[in-house]
């Protein structure tokens, strides 16, 4: 279901998406909206789940995961047992950052964070040993050009 999002509700989810941490007094000032109707907009916006949660962002490379890496996956198997398994094994390392089912040549595309190509290694293991996989291919990241959780809104 989509909701219905007017003007207002994109001002303010470009500001929260700049600064999730806006008191909604600051965000009521930015956006041009009273305190109360600012608050029971974003409140609105929770209810329907379109903003989904606050987080910060933290920088990988201050925590020692300065390596970030794409895991291109094949597998002969897409029997409900094994996606099962697959769901399971991936989400159950931290190291693993997002898993993409793909249209086209592969199956599947996982984003990882890890120290360096040792680490990715000890990842690769852990993650064959959970479930059996046919193709698996990775692809290191040289310079991250850009990288942003900000879901584009059109505010018209």
């Amino acid at each position: 279901m989509i909701a219905e999002i007017d003007t207002m509700d994109r001002r303010i989810l470009a500001e929260l998406q700049r600064d999730g941490t806006l008191s909604v007094d600051d965000l009521s000032q930015r956006v041009g909206l009273s305190r109360n109707a600012c608050w029971r907009r974003v409140r609105r916006l929770e209810d329907e789940r379109v903003i989904t949660g606050r987080v910060a962002l933290v920088d990988a490379d201050r925590l020692g995961l300065g390596l970030s890496v794409f895991i291109l996956i094949r597998t002969l198997n897409h029997d409900p047992d094994w996606l099962k398994r697959f769901k399971e094994a991936v989400t159950s390392l931290p190291e693993i950052t997002g898993v993409y089912r793909m249209s086209g040549d592969l199956d599947y595309v996982l984003r990882a964070r890890v120290a360096d190509v040792k680490a990715y290694d000890r990842l690769y293991q852990r993650l064959i040993a959970k479930v059996p996989l046919s193709d698996v291919s990775a692809s290191f990241v040289m310079e991250e050009i850009k990288e942003t959780t900000a879901v584009p809104v059109e505010v018209r």
